[in-house]
């Protein structure tokens, strides 16, 4: 089984290395962004362990360029940080789990083998409704042939109401699935999520397929004029 680790704190990253041998891994270390691309990219890997603070390259950037790549090896977020924000990011680009420092190796140990047994089996690389597809691996957002920005809670929230389209979500239900758990403010912010998102992916096109179900939550549909 091989690894790749794309870690720039070396004596973590020797420790790792060591550690993972040990257990009867195939290991190769590179301590930046680009090297970790280039590796990733020529060489095949069952998993890819890599840190989100890189020189060069940080890892946000090296896994947008993966997926981007179709390159769909299993990666596992190593990272000092653990905002709601960090980790959204990591899985809405394509990372398949996230562990954060200071971290136990038998954890590590047992979430690399984890990933092994799932395999990496190919994602699509976009999601449709309609006139309005969402790129998982660039991040990007269409209508049509119309580019439309949005932040990464926006695009959280859009992501989890595409893959649930046609069907009623509650805010509790978006909650869940697009807010950090330890999210301590009320579901109002869900209603206001959901109005920047309609001004953005259905008023400047005359649509309406982000409705309210009154007293249940809310649905995504295909194309709908107001």
């Amino acid at each position: 089984m091989r690894v790749l680790l794309v870690e720039d704190e070396k004596v973590l990253a020797e420790t790792v290395r060591r550690g993972l041998i040990n257990q009867g891994f195939v290991v190769d270390v590179t301590h930046d962004g680009v090297s970790g691309l280039w590796a990733a990219t020529e060489n095949p890997y069952d998993v890819i362990l890599l840190d989100l603070m890189l020189p060069l390259k940080n890892g946000y950037d090296v896994l947008k360029e993966l997926r981007e790549r179709l390159v769909w090896t299993p990666v596992l977020m190593l990272t000092a940080k653990d905002g709601e924000y960090d980790q959204t990011d990591a899985f809405d680009l394509g990372a398949d789990d996230y562990l954060t420092k200071p971290f136990s190796f038998i954890v590590l140990v047992a979430r690399i083998r984890a990933l092994i047994r799932r395999g990496a089996p190919e994602r699509p690389v976009t999601l449709t409704l309609g006139t309005l597809a969402l790129n998982p691996a660039s991040r990007s957002v269409r209508r049509g042939d119309s580019r439309i920005a949005l932040t990464a809670r926006e695009y959280g929230l859009l992501h989890y109401l595409m893959r649930s389209h046609d069907q009623v979500v509650s805010k509790s239900q978006i909650l869940d699935n697009v807010w950090d758990p330890a999210f301590e403010g009320g579901d109002n912010v869900v209603e206001v999520y959901i109005g920047y998102l309609r001004r953005k992916i259905d008023s400047p096109f005359g649509l309406q397929t982000l409705t309210t179900v009154r007293g249940m939550g809310y649905m995504l549909t295909a194309d709908r004029p107001e």
